[in-house]
């Protein structure tokens, strides 16, 4: 189930969010903005995801923060939200998750926790997000069909 946030969780607004089904992803991301936790900012991440799960992770910058991340628990390794960006007002990476995941065309993808009403039953003390600009030479491919390209929807 995708949710179209509309400002009554949090703001600024604009982002359509799901939990995907735990089993399904697979394929392979390199985000293009760091991903800020406990102080830490990760660089260059990569994920390489199969079933599901991450099964390599990689970060140019304090990639041994990321693992022990990834290893805290059973469920943080799997995706627990895939979201689209979609407020074009907000034009830079401010450092700052409640605005950097809206910017409208950008994906972002949260491993650990997900949010069930989006039909997700991942369960983890993690819910980190990573951010992908897909403004340009992009695509989101979904079960086949070309739902995404170079920052604007295509269905």
């Amino acid at each position: 189930t995708f949710i179209n946030s509309d400002g009554r969780r949090n703001m600024p607004s604009s982002e359509i969010y799901t939990g995907p089904v735990e089993d399904s992803v697979s394929g392979w991301v390199k985000f293009s903005y760091p991903a800020i936790r406990g102080g830490y900012s990760v660089e260059g991440v990569e994920f390489e995801f199969r079933d599901g799960k991450v099964v390599q992770a990689r970060a140019s910058k304090n990639e041994e923060y990321l693992l022990s991340q990834l290893d805290s628990d059973a469920g943080a390794r799997y995706l627990g939200e895939f979201a689209v960006g979609t407020n074009y007002g907000i034009q830079r990476f401010t450092r700052s998750i409640l605005y950097d995941e809206k910017i409208g065309g950008t994906l972002h993808m949260a491993v650990g926790a997900g949010y069930p009403e989006t039909g997700s039953t991942n369960q983890s003390s993690v819910h980190w997000d990573f951010i992908c600009d897909m403004r340009r030479d992009s695509a989101i491919w979904i079960d086949g069909e070309l739902f995404y390209k170079d920052g604007q929807f295509q269905v």
